[in-house]
């Protein structure tokens, strides 16, 4: 692989003199960082011997373009022993997520992800959560997306009728509200159902989200009959709409597995100079969605360097399904140990799948495969409106940042200007930035934009930010005279 930019227009570093370092060095495993001259972490490795794997960076020839320029860049070497092998992979993980060197493989996810959650209380509530999993909730999941999440909650709501209102709504209700009305929730906040029912219904519930399907239809019909024969017939019922409800579910289900199981697939297609991961989600035997993740730095890396980048990287504050199937993995064996001890169970990474395990993986290279293909041609769609842009407007060829300002308030108070960035042919979601402004009266917009600017240009005078090529005002000609005013400089 060809170096970066910025490897072209820097000079390269002193020859690093790796002698002493090397005869140092222990037979032990650990992790190594090479930093350049300034401080900055060039790549970090582990080893199974940190002596044998450094000397290969100095004392050998015939390196791949993209090693030979990090070499020839490194001004220090900085090791660190650890007890065993797997030790260092975790490590090696902590400090790629803390300095995302320019030279490993990285993956950057800022979405955490959705869970269904049954909280721990006598009557459940069923939740949408994201962040930190905490006792004695129940969490189901993870799933790749929120639109996934809410679509099985209403699910679970027709079929199981569980609350969903807040533990402070919940304890302070003297009647039902229209989720009882519309047949939603069965109405434990005013005592229309029993504790030991509700628990059922729970019961049923996870075994649903489990992906026991066929268990919770059993043991519906089981209650329908008793009811029946105890001439409870609204009772049995309603859990005949129940059953018939799930049943309706089942036939819509788009894939479904022949496992009960929670597996994630991982997928990887190289195409057009780019690389992505699709991960398939399979929870409960059925298929919930998938993801697909663009890996930096991954342009030289082999398919089983980067898949067992992903695994570690994906993986090192998520807990591992119990099957992980991936293709070709790189130290399977080893990342199968770490994950499991990291999950508290047995994680089993499958790297020839055969049967239903095989049409997963092909669906998940498929995915790859068409994200790259889609990125490919958002990117030549983004360039053509781009140009039109700086033709209309006569920019500089060069001209690609933009940045979009605007104002809003309530009701004359709680001012707030919000700047969206254009950047690299792409949304730059994470620089975007909200300003809290105090505008001299209520309402005044003019004052709110010309703090919010006033701030802005501040700090990118002061080197903080990069200047935009084009700066874009929501409002009328009174907006644009602020940003003028704000921007013409004073004797």
């Amino acid at each position: 692989m060809s170096s970066t930019k910025s490897d072209l227009e820097s000079p390269a570093a002193p020859a690093f003199d790796a002698r002493e370092l090397l005869a140092s060095l222990p037979n032990r495993p650990g992790v190594y960082r090479m930093l350049n001259a300034a401080g900055e972490t060039l790549y970090v490795g582990k080893a199974r011997d940190l002596r044998k794997r450094v000397s290969s960076y100095f004392q050998k020839t015939g390196h791949a373009p993209r090693t030979e320029a990090m070499v020839a860049h490194v001004a220090r070497v900085e090791t660190t022993v650890t007890r065993s092998e797997g030790e260092a992979l975790l490590l090696e993980n902590n400090l790629i997520k803390a300095h995302q060197p320019r030279y490993n493989v990285v993956f950057r996810d800022d979405k955490s992800y959705p869970y269904v959650c049954l909280t721990g209380e006598t009557f459940p509530q069923l939740r949408f959560h994201r962040g930190k999993l905490e006792k004695p909730h129940r969490y189901f999941g993870p799933f790749p997306s929120a639109g996934a999440v809410r679509d099985g909650m209403a699910e679970l709501q027709k079929i199981f009728q569980l609350r969903t209102c807040e533990p402070t709504v919940f304890a302070n209700r003297s009647r039902p509200c229209m989720l009882y009305q519309i047949q939603r929730c069965s109405g434990p906040c005013v005592g229309l159902i029993d504790e030991a029912a509700y628990r059922e219904d729970v019961q049923n519930a996870t075994l649903f989200l489990q992906g026991k399907t066929s268990e919770v239809l059993a043991h519906l019909q089981r209650q329908m009959e008793e009811a029946a024969a105890s001439l409870a017939f609204e009772r049995a019922a309603k859990i005949r709409d129940k059953i018939t409800r799930m049943q309706q579910l089942q036939s819509r289900q788009f894939v479904e597995s022949a496992t009960a199981s929670d597996i994630d697939v991982v997928g990887v297609a190289a195409e057009s100079g780019l690389t992505a991961v699709n991960l398939v989600m399979i929870r409960g035997g059925r298929h919930v969605g998938d993801r697909t993740f663009f890996p930096q730095h991954a342009e030289s890396a082999s398919t089983s360097e980067i898949v067992a980048a992903f695994l570690m990287q994906h993986y090192l504050e998520l807990p591992a399904p119990p099957t992980i199937v991936a293709l070709d993995a790189a130290d399977s064996e080893l990342l199968a140990e770490v994950l499991s001890t990291q999950s508290g169970r047995t994680v089993e990474i499958v790297t020839n799948p055969g049967g239903e395990r095989r049409v997963w993986m092909t669906m998940a290279m498929q995915n790859a495969e068409f994200a790259i293909r889609q990125k490919v041609a958002q990117k030549a769609t983004q360039d053509q409106r781009l140009a039109a842009l700086q033709e209309a407007l006569e920019l500089a060829p060069s001209a690609q940042r933009i940045e979009c300002f605007d104002v809003s308030h309530t009701m004359g108070e709680a001012a707030v200007a919000s700047c969206v960035i254009f950047d690299r042919l792409a949304m730059q979601t994470s620089e975007y930035r909200r300003f809290n402004v105090k505008p001299p009266t209520g309402g005044d917009d003019y004052a709110a934009m010309h703090e919010a600017l006033t701030r802005r240009v501040a700090r990118i005078v002061a080197g903080e930010y990069p200047a935009p090529d084009l700066l874009v005002i929501d409002g009328g000609k009174g907006q644009v005279a602020v940003a003028a005013e704000v921007l013409t400089p004073r004797a």
